[in-house]
């Protein structure tokens, strides 16, 4: 059985704690992979690998660091196929989904790779007599990143690129239930010439992660996963002094209009709900459909919903793949199984879907709820899974008022013809992000990337200028000099003495 270890120094470094975790294929069932779990001890010795490393990293100069970033992004582009593929094989996404999820993972390396413009500093010359004040940002040292198994490619690279494009070394936990994707990103970060123990990737579970928080020579952690994982490594990690940037789960929704493009936001809804399986923070899980349309919007849901193809992630003619675990397909399945004791009326139940040749797979088929309740299960939770929600409202006000009221404030999206009514909402809305005729507003890698409220801990969201913020701190720096003409008496640089 392959077995996948850590990336320490720029080697890869057999486990040592003797405890291991399965990884499935999922749409086999069958275990793979196991994958080498790190005990606090292995986390230290990457940490102090990480340390050292700094050490030099930190004072390189930003052509050194670029080089590296530019030839990476060329061997991540060769090897575009090759990490989807991992990708498709632990996680389950058909393979023209993980190479979406590659390219836009590719968005961030070019971003830092843009770095020197990024890091520019300010200058106020003649504050006073004499006296210049200017602003500069430096590394932090050896910072974290905890990702989660939906995007085991593109999460981690909207935050180790830039968080060594800035200076700092990097240490990588991604999920324990995907990881081979994160490895060969460290392989081809050494490939492109970045020195040893700048990028590590230990794998783990609670252990290492919680070792990770409590490290003092972590400096900073980043985070993407569920909201209660999210407030836990918040709380931690600031309680011991680190700066963090947790994202967390969401409730994503979808308000349409009476004037809207009912094939479009039709079209945008399945799109949004169902790609990736549902197993995505940005999926759109809960439409609101004001007024009269709600009838023919869920007709032209389902119409659609019943087209999809299921299927293994490596079949070209799958559109949507199995879950990532048996677990989480039958938590998704209860969901569905529970809506209509909650008053929701079920017009499509995915549930007991299997393919053919591949019956022990994680399958799950597309569901459609509607009449949704704000009280019900369904509606409250994140699902994170094939299950689309639709609920009505009389009016906008009525829906963006049902909207503000969830506790999650990652995405959502209005579907409309009518500009005011547009520009209203993107100021009314709760939310971290916000699309205008776009189901899924994922920013693209220059503007960044979170939520609000339970969707985000932390004050900066990941990416973009925060990104870089964040994997940085400021320090101001005032200097006066004394100007060469008052140099003591017997000194003559040659300057006229003239005041």
């Amino acid at each position: 059985m392959k077995t996948v270890n850590h990336w320490i120094g720029g080697k890869t470094v057999e486990g040592a704690s003797g405890n291991y975790g399965p990884v499935t294929d999922p749409a086999t069932g069958e275990v793979t992979t196991q994958v080498a779990l790190a005990s606090a001890a292995e986390v230290d010795a990457a940490v102090q690998v990480a340390k050292e490393a700094f050490q030099t990293w930190g004072q390189s100069s930003l052509a050194a660091r670029t080089k590296v970033l530019f030839a990476y992004r060329a061997l991540l582009d060769a090897n575009r196929d090759a990490i989807a593929e991992l990708i498709t094989a632990e996680h389950g996404k058909v393979h023209s989904d993980a190479l979406g999820e590659v390219a836009r993972g590719l968005e961030i390396v070019e971003l830092a790779c843009g770095i020197t413009t990024q890091l520019k500093g300010e200058l106020s010359t003649s504050v006073s007599s004499r006296v210049d004040v200017s602003s500069i940002r430096q590394p932090l040292g050896v910072v974290a990143g905890i990702t989660p198994f939906n995007f085991p490619a593109m999460v981690p690279m909207w935050m180790f690129p830039l968080a060594v494009a800035c200076g700092n070394t990097f240490i990588l936990k991604p999920s324990e239930k995907d990881p081979s994707a994160s490895n060969k990103l460290a392989e081809l970060m050494s490939e492109a010439g970045l020195p040893d123990g700048v990028l590590n990737v230990v794998h783990g579970d609670k252990e290492a992660v919680d070792a990770l928080l409590a490290h003092p020579g972590i400096a900073a952690v980043s985070f993407v996963g569920s909201t209660p994982i999210a407030r836990h490594i918040h709380t931690t990690a600031s309680a011991n002094g680190k700066r963090v940037q947790a994202l967390g789960g969401a409730k994503n929704h979808m308000l349409v209009l009476p004037d809207a493009d009912l094939d479009a936001a039709a079209d945008a809804a399945v799109s949004a709900a169902y790609g990736s399986a549902g197993e995505r923070c940005m999926a759109i899980s809960a439409v609101v459909a004001v007024g009269s349309i709600g009838d023919a919007l869920v007709e032209k849901i389902r119409e659609r919903a019943e087209k999809i193809k299921i299927g293994p992630g490596n079949d070209p003619t799958s559109e949507m793949g199995p879950l990532i675990t048996a677990a989480h397909r039958d938590k998704v399945a209860s969901y569905v199984t529970g809506a209509a004791a909650q008053g929701a009326d079920v017009v499509l139940d995915g549930t007991g879907y299997t393919v053919e040749g591949n019956e022990n797979g994680h399958w799950i088929g597309l569901s459609l709820l509607d009449n949704v309740k704000t009280d019900s299960d369904a509606y409250r939770d994140e699902i994170f899974g094939p299950v689309l929600c639709v609920l009505r409202a009389e009016t906008y006000e009525e829906g963006v008022a049902l909207i503000n009221a969830s506790p999650f404030g990652n995405g959502t999206a209005i579907f409309t013809r009518d500009g005011g009514a547009a520009r209203r909402f993107q100021l009314e809305i709760e939310a971290g992000m916000v699309g205008v005729n776009v189901p899924i507003p994922v920013p693209v890698g220059y503007h960044s990337f979170g939520g609000w409220k339970d969707s985000l801990f932390g004050d900066h969201h990941i990416y973009g200028n925060d990104g870089i913020h964040f994997y940085t701190r400021g320090k101001v720096v005032t200097t006066r000099w004394p100007d060469p003409s008052d140099a003591p008496a017997g000194v003559d640089l040659g300057f006229p003495r003239n005041h």
